[in-house]
Protein backbone atom coordinates (compact mmCIF):
# COMPACT_ATOMS: atom_id res chain seq x y z
CA UNK A 1 0.00 0.00 0.00
CA UNK A 2 1.45 3.54 -1.13
CA UNK A 3 1.17 5.98 1.75
CA UNK A 4 1.37 9.00 -0.80
CA UNK A 5 0.17 12.23 0.52
CA UNK A 6 -0.21 15.61 -0.89
CA UNK A 7 1.94 18.92 0.41
CA UNK A 8 -0.36 22.03 -0.90
CA UNK A 9 2.03 25.48 0.19
CA UNK A 10 0.39 28.20 0.85
CA UNK A 11 1.68 31.97 1.19
CA UNK A 12 -0.95 33.88 3.03
CA UNK A 13 -2.90 32.70 6.61
CA UNK A 14 -6.19 33.39 5.35
CA UNK A 15 -5.93 31.39 2.37
CA UNK A 16 -4.91 28.40 4.35
CA UNK A 17 -7.64 28.69 6.56
CA UNK A 18 -10.21 29.25 3.60
CA UNK A 19 -8.43 26.06 1.68
CA UNK A 20 -8.81 23.82 5.40
CA UNK A 21 -12.31 24.81 5.47
CA UNK A 22 -13.12 23.98 1.76
CA UNK A 23 -10.78 20.24 2.19
CA UNK A 24 -12.81 19.47 5.65
CA UNK A 25 -15.95 20.33 3.61
CA UNK A 26 -15.13 17.92 0.74
CA UNK A 27 -14.34 15.46 3.22
CA UNK A 28 -10.48 15.07 2.65
CA UNK A 29 -8.51 13.98 5.36
CA UNK A 30 -5.99 16.47 7.04
CA UNK A 31 -3.28 14.93 8.34
CA UNK A 32 -1.01 18.15 9.59
CA UNK A 33 -0.80 21.73 8.83
CA UNK A 34 2.52 23.29 9.24
CA UNK A 35 2.70 27.28 10.13
CA UNK A 36 5.60 29.27 10.75
CA UNK A 37 3.80 30.50 13.55
CA UNK A 38 0.48 30.04 15.95
CA UNK A 39 -2.44 30.61 13.45
CA UNK A 40 -5.90 31.69 15.40
CA UNK A 41 -8.81 29.16 14.84
CA UNK A 42 -7.04 26.61 12.45
CA UNK A 43 -7.47 23.87 15.33
CA UNK A 44 -10.79 24.61 14.99
CA UNK A 45 -11.17 24.52 11.60
CA UNK A 46 -9.09 21.62 11.34
CA UNK A 47 -11.69 19.80 13.77
CA UNK A 48 -9.29 19.30 16.18
CA UNK A 49 -10.76 17.97 19.67
CA UNK A 50 -10.04 20.64 22.53
CA UNK A 51 -6.77 19.77 24.85
CA UNK A 52 -7.04 18.37 28.04
CA UNK A 53 -3.63 19.63 29.35
CA UNK A 54 -6.01 21.90 31.86
CA UNK A 55 -7.28 18.96 33.40
CA UNK A 56 -3.55 17.60 33.81
CA UNK A 57 -2.64 20.90 35.27
CA UNK A 58 -5.10 20.76 37.84
CA UNK A 59 -4.16 17.63 38.62
CA UNK A 60 -1.07 17.85 39.47
CA UNK A 61 -1.86 21.49 41.25
CA UNK A 62 -3.86 18.83 43.72
CA UNK A 63 -0.87 17.04 43.94
CA UNK A 64 1.86 19.84 44.64
CA UNK A 65 -1.28 20.78 47.65
CA UNK A 66 -1.24 17.50 48.93
CA UNK A 67 2.19 16.90 49.07
CA UNK A 68 2.95 20.58 50.76
CA UNK A 69 0.54 20.31 53.08
CA UNK A 70 1.94 16.43 54.20
CA UNK A 71 5.12 17.73 54.01
CA UNK A 72 4.96 21.02 56.43
CA UNK A 73 2.76 18.38 59.01
CA UNK A 74 5.33 16.16 59.04
CA UNK A 75 8.34 18.04 59.15
CA UNK A 76 7.03 21.19 61.34
CA UNK A 77 3.92 18.83 63.54
CA UNK A 78 5.19 15.51 63.76
CA UNK A 79 8.87 15.28 63.33
CA UNK A 80 10.65 18.23 64.64
CA UNK A 81 8.26 20.64 66.39
CA UNK A 82 9.91 23.65 66.74
CA UNK A 83 8.40 26.88 69.57
CA UNK A 84 9.00 29.75 67.21
CA UNK A 85 8.38 33.09 68.25
CA UNK A 86 6.25 31.77 71.34
CA UNK A 87 4.04 29.57 69.15
CA UNK A 88 3.94 25.95 69.71
CA UNK A 89 3.58 23.52 67.04
CA UNK A 90 0.97 21.44 68.95
CA UNK A 91 -1.24 21.37 65.84
CA UNK A 92 -1.20 21.67 61.90
CA UNK A 93 -4.87 23.72 61.96
CA UNK A 94 -3.62 26.05 64.95
CA UNK A 95 0.05 26.72 62.11
CA UNK A 96 -1.71 26.67 58.77
CA UNK A 97 -2.08 30.79 58.38
CA UNK A 98 1.84 30.20 58.68
CA UNK A 99 1.64 27.56 55.68
CA UNK A 100 -0.18 29.38 52.81
CA UNK A 101 3.01 30.64 51.31
CA UNK A 102 4.64 27.17 51.11
CA UNK A 103 1.51 25.60 50.41
CA UNK A 104 0.61 28.05 47.17
CA UNK A 105 4.55 27.40 45.66
CA UNK A 106 4.13 23.98 46.39
CA UNK A 107 1.19 23.78 44.13
CA UNK A 108 2.65 26.03 41.43
CA UNK A 109 5.77 24.04 41.31
CA UNK A 110 4.30 20.57 40.84
CA UNK A 111 2.14 22.26 38.46
CA UNK A 112 4.63 23.93 36.28
CA UNK A 113 7.00 21.10 36.24
CA UNK A 114 4.82 18.21 35.21
CA UNK A 115 3.28 20.59 32.81
CA UNK A 116 6.22 21.02 31.04
CA UNK A 117 7.30 17.22 31.39
CA UNK A 118 3.27 16.35 30.04
CA UNK A 119 3.81 18.68 26.80
CA UNK A 120 7.08 17.49 25.80
CA UNK A 121 5.58 13.75 26.34
CA UNK A 122 2.15 14.24 24.60
CA UNK A 123 4.41 16.26 21.74
CA UNK A 124 6.41 13.85 21.63
CA UNK A 125 9.73 16.44 21.53
CA UNK A 126 12.88 14.93 23.35
CA UNK A 127 16.32 15.43 23.62
CA UNK A 128 18.26 14.87 20.50
CA UNK A 129 15.04 14.23 18.18
CA UNK A 130 15.02 14.75 14.40
CA UNK A 131 13.14 17.57 12.90
CA UNK A 132 9.49 16.43 10.83
CA UNK A 133 9.61 19.88 9.09
CA UNK A 134 8.88 18.46 5.53
CA UNK A 135 9.62 21.87 3.94
CA UNK A 136 11.59 24.19 5.02
CA UNK A 137 9.95 27.03 4.28
CA UNK A 138 7.42 26.39 6.31
CA UNK A 139 9.69 27.45 9.27
CA UNK A 140 9.70 31.32 7.86
CA UNK A 141 6.78 32.77 5.74
CA UNK A 142 5.15 29.44 4.07
CA UNK A 143 2.57 27.11 5.30
CA UNK A 144 2.03 23.79 4.04
CA UNK A 145 -1.16 21.27 4.59
CA UNK A 146 -0.88 17.75 4.50
CA UNK A 147 -3.81 15.72 2.78
CA UNK A 148 -3.95 11.60 2.47
CA UNK A 149 -4.10 10.52 -1.27
CA UNK A 150 -6.94 7.67 -1.67
CA UNK A 151 -6.62 7.12 -5.21
CA UNK A 152 -7.47 10.39 -6.31
CA UNK A 153 -4.24 12.03 -6.90
CA UNK A 154 -5.44 14.12 -10.08
CA UNK A 155 -8.37 14.96 -8.27
CA UNK A 156 -6.78 16.57 -5.73
CA UNK A 157 -4.30 18.33 -6.97
CA UNK A 158 -6.77 20.25 -9.02
CA UNK A 159 -8.60 20.78 -5.96
CA UNK A 160 -5.89 22.06 -4.03
CA UNK A 161 -4.75 24.66 -6.93
CA UNK A 162 -8.33 26.10 -7.18
CA UNK A 163 -7.89 26.64 -3.41
CA UNK A 164 -5.05 29.00 -3.89
CA UNK A 165 -2.08 26.91 -3.19
CA UNK A 166 1.48 28.13 -4.93
CA UNK A 167 2.53 24.93 -5.44
CA UNK A 168 0.98 21.06 -4.98
CA UNK A 169 3.21 18.48 -4.35
CA UNK A 170 2.80 14.82 -4.27
CA UNK A 171 4.90 12.60 -1.57
CA UNK A 172 5.59 8.72 -0.76
CA UNK A 173 5.62 9.27 3.22
CA UNK A 174 7.81 6.57 4.98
Amino acid sequence: MSNKVIHAIYNDDDILMDAVKKTRAAHHHIEEVFTPFPVHGLDKAMGLAPTRLAICAFIYGCVGISFGTWMMNFIMIQDWPQDIGGKPSFSYIENMPAFVPIMFEETVFFAAHLMVITFYMRSRLWPFKEAENPDVRTTDDHFLMEVAVNNNEKELISFFENTGAVEVKVIDKH
